[in-house]
């Protein structure tokens, strides 16, 4: 499960961008990932400028 440091996050939306689900979602306050499209490819967190989304496995 990829997780959201909220935090940490910019909300740049570039991890929406690049989500071949479109499980990720960028609302006005928060990025928001649905688990259940979600298939935990990584590509979120690799691209995350900052670093604010972790996978926990």
């Amino acid at each position: 499960m990829i997780y959201v440091d909220r935090y940490k996050c910019g909300y740049c939306g570039t991890c929406v961008a690049v989500c071949p689900e479109a499980a990720i979602d960028l609302l006005e306050t928060f990025i928001d990932i649905n688990d259940n499209m979600c298939k935990a490819c990584d590509i979120c967190v690799k691209i995350c400028p900052i670093g604010a989304l972790v996978d926990e496995e």
